[in-house]
């Protein structure tokens, strides 16, 4: 039997958190913001990271092709927005065309992973990259009307950024809050959050969930239980599409603005980063690896920033943020590969 052994990203980034914080004090930054942003960031980015769930546990890999499902949602909100659809009409709506764009991305998607099994993760990584510039021709020549949306001079192509404060900006962060002094608690967005996680919870429990583990773990035995490997492994990447889509419209409601073309170009990667973080592997996520890994990496993005602006150049608080995020996820190839080694030789 392995031994348990304990995330060194994990540790790593608590420590980096903890220097900051000290850091922070230091330098008199009000804790009391860095409270109420660290809350709403982890809320905000937490759905798009429980979209991997889905692809890791049923062994499609690391969802690098987020992008897909991301720009999905995207195309929800343009849709929501293009008929002036306001307040809970036009969150609603977002979402549920987002989800019917997403289903039809995901099964797309699922196609071109399936056929070429074994290298999800590159696939993902050029599937994702290669569909933002197509949704960016999208974005230039898509029929809107609504002019808040469209360049001023020409009156073509949609802006890079959209205002929401007059469609539904906030409007899970503002449900239901809860103060505690200074400290706001968006309860209506945690309980998005979290009701997402549990029904992600929920699904594992499922003989679909169950399925989905044992794939991961051993795809071949699973076949010759007679099993459709591939109808299973569709589902799983279908659903990482449309939680992503999900997840991206409550992220947009959050920051306030609807962001197109290279928006979504590199949120996959904070999104792996953090939930390999919270000790996920290749082939096993859970939902509290998405609570922990979401809420270290966004609370030390957070820090880093006014830490930077005060004590160096504010420049080097996007510079850590991307040296940590590719460093982490390079670290956790090389620990899986360390382990698929030990496990061969233990055999």
């Amino acid at each position: 039997m392995k031994n348990k052994r304990m995330n060194p990203p994990q540790i790593i980034m608590f420590l980096f958190m903890v220097v900051l914080l000290i850091a922070a004090v230091a330098v008199d930054i009000s804790m009391v913001s860095i409270v109420n942003d660290a809350l709403i960031k982890w809320a905000m980015n937490g759905i798009i990271v429980l979209s991997l769930i889905p692809m890791i546990n049923v062994g499609a890999g690391r969802n690098f092709g987020m992008s897909i499902g991301l720009s999905a949602g995207l195309w929800g909100m343009i849709f929501a927005l293009n008929y002036r659809l306001t307040s809970w009409t036009g969150f609603l709506v977002s979402i549920a065309v987002g989800c019917v764009v997403a289903v039809v991305f995901g099964y797309l998607y699922a196609k071109i992973l399936n056929h070429l099994k074994l290298n999800e993760e590159i696939v993902g990584t050029f599937a994702g990259y290669s569909f933002i510039p197509i949704m960016n021709l999208f974005y230039t020549f898509v029929p809107v009307t609504n002019r808040q949306m469209l360049y001023p001079i020409g009156g073509q192509g949609l802006r890079p950024k959209v205002n929401l404060d007059t469609y539904f900006a906030k409007i899970l962060d503002n449900l239901w809050q809860v103060k505690i002094g200074e400290i706001v608690i968006p309860v209506g967005l945690f309980l998005c959050f979290m009701g997402m996680g549990v029904l992600l919870w929920l699904f594992s429990k499922t003989r679909t969930g169950m399925i989905f583990s044992s794939i991961a773990e051993n795809e071949k035995f699973v076949q010759l239980s007679g099993i459709n490997v591939n109808r299973y492994r569709t589902i799983g990447i279908v659903m990482s599409t449309v939680i992503a889509a999900i997840g991206v419209v409550v992220y947009s409601q959050s920051y306030g603005i609807l962001h197109l073309y290279d928006g979504p170009f590199m949120m996959s990667f904070p999104a792996i980063s953090a939930i390999v973080i919270g000790g996920a592997t290749q082939n096993k996520a859970a939902v509290k690896n998405v609570m922990i890994g979401t809420f270290l990496y966004q609370t030390t993005y957070l820090l880093s920033i006014p830490v930077a602006n005060a004590l160096l150049i504010p420049e080097m608080a996007e510079l850590s943020r991307t040296i940590v995020t590719s460093g982490i996820i390079l670290y956790a190839f090389i620990f899986e590969r360390k382990d698929a080694r030990y496990e061969k030789n233990q055999k």
